[in-house]
Formats: structure tokens, sequence, C-alpha cells
């Protein structure tokens, strides 16, 4: 479900009412010395949803733009995530307290499970950690990333409770229909990270000749058929200018036909990682 937090930013109702801004401001590979200004400068650009991850090892600079901020702590959502050398019971429990420690949080408004890290088998382990996690007010919400619909269907049948999010690769060349339909059925929010194919899917013909057409830059096309599709979108960017025109992209509509024919880009291929055998620790 989208709406509208404010009469300006849209947002995506979670479980339990919670409201996740559907623009996030991403900081995949900001190096710790930079994350504290990029995120000043994302706050003051209009940002109020930050994601970012435990092996992002850039958590504490996340806290000290927080700290540093005149926001309120209710006014901005942060997301972070589990690495997957931290992953079980016990170890997810510690991990999160570590993070909100790095964050100097009480709580994060959403925690995921980076990666299913099949090969441990201990994603299901690791899910009853955030259950209790959430049960104790350290967590908002909490989901997964880069599940597959079978990850999906097995956390939910052995523990009765389906993630509020799953955080996926998404872009108009790794569209992933199949997926974020299951997803759609179980009543998770899809959210993209990598929403600009790493900036692949920017010099691609149909995206620049709709941009165009609509007076706008292929960036805000692609974020634009996020929205309309009700995905979650976390871009980066390195620039003030760039953050807002990331922003600006409520003053226009994609027709029917823009949507469709940025559907068809789809090449099923990824840039990431697959799910299906990703098994980096995260721990360096």
């Amino acid at each position: 479900m989208t709406g509208f937090s404010g009469g300006a930013a849209p947002t995506v109702r979670l479980d339990d009412g919670i409201e996740i801004p559907q623009l996030g401001f991403g900081v995949f590979q900001i190096t710790p010395d930079e994350v504290q200004a990029r995120v000043e400068e994302a706050l003051e650009a209009g940002y109020r949803h930050i994601d970012t991850a435990a092996a992002y090892n850039n958590e504490q600079g996340v806290g000290r733009a927080l700290a540093a901020s005149d926001l309120a702590r209710d006014d901005v959502f942060i997301t972070t995530k589990l690495r997957n050398g931290e992953q079980g019971r016990t170890s997810a429990a510690d991990a999160l307290r570590n993070s909100l420690e790095r964050l100097g949080l009480e709580y994060v408004d959403l925690y995921l499970i980076h990666w299913p890290s099949p090969a441990r088998d201990a994603y299901v382990d690791s899910w009853r950690a955030m259950i209790e996690a959430k049960e104790q007010g350290l967590v908002r919400a909490i989901g997964v990333s880069n599940f597959l619909p079978h990850h999906l269907e097995r956390v939910i049948a052995e523990t009765g409770v389906t993630p509020a999010v799953d955080q996926i690769e998404l872009h108009p060349y790794f569209s992933q229909p199949e997926l974020t339909r299951v997803l759609r059925e179980r009543g998770v929010a899809v959210e993209a990270y990598s929403p600009l194919g790493q900036g692949r899917d920017l010099d691609d013909p149909t995206i620049a000749e709709i941009a165009a057409t609509v007076g706008r830059s292929p960036a805000q096309v692609i974020l634009r058929w996020h929205l309309q599709h009700g995905y979650i979108a976390i871009p980066k960017a390195s620039s003030r200018s760039r953050m807002a025109a990331n922003l600006d992209v409520l003053g226009f509509e994609l027709s029917e036909a823009d949507m469709l024919r940025i559907d068809s880009l789809d090449t099923g291929e990824r840039i990431g990682g697959d799910p299906g055998t990703f098994e980096i620790s995260q721990i360096r």
C-alpha cells in the first residue's frame, strides 16, 4: 500500500502500519570517513530514509550524521542488515545490539537478513532472533534481503511470521517479475537496491527516448518507474545535485505504455551475487 506522508514524500505501508519512505538514500560502498558528510547532505536534501548494513562498515558514520541533525529520531527511517558471518539465533541477537551501539540508537526501523547464505543454513534461526528483537522493541519491522521464493516460504512455514520487506536487486534490465509476483502475493513489500542498475540502465535508448519525451533525466524516469510499480528504491548519489534530482520525481507520471516499454527491457541478467550461491562472510 502506498500513500503520502506530510503531503510530500511517498510512502509504503509495512506490517503493523509502519510507513517507510518509498525513496531512500543507500550508503553501500561509501567509505567510513565519507559517510557522515554524505548522509548529512542527504538529510539536508530531504531524504528521510537511510539504508546501511553492518557489512558496509559505515554504521558509525551514519549514526554520527543522525546525531548531528536537528531532525527528531521519529522523522528518519533507518535500515540496517545482519552480516552472513553473524547468522544464527544467538549471534544475530548480539549483532543487532552491536549495530545499535554503532548507530547510537535505541532501535532501528527495519532490520534485514542481508543474504540467505544457504550453505550456512542459519537464516531460519536468524529470523527467530529477529522476531524476538521486534518483540523486545529493538526493531520496528523485520525483513530479508536477496531471498528467493523458496527461502521466503521456508521462514514463513517454520516460524509463522512473514517478512515485511524483501530487498532485492531490481532495475529495468533485471526486474525479477516472478519474484516480485510472489512477494506481492505474500504481502511482502518489494525494495530495490541498485535501482538504476549501477548506472548501466541509464544509457538504454528506450529510457533516453522516454526521458526526452517527459522532459526528465533517465535516472528520474527509472525511479518514477519504481514508484509507479509500488517499489521502495534506495538510489545512491555522489553529489548534492543528484541527491536532489533523485527526489524530484513526484511532478510527473509515466504513461501505461511507457511503463510497459520499460518492463520489456528485462534481460534476466543480474549484476550482483546469486542468492542461491552467495556465501561471503561479509566480515572484514
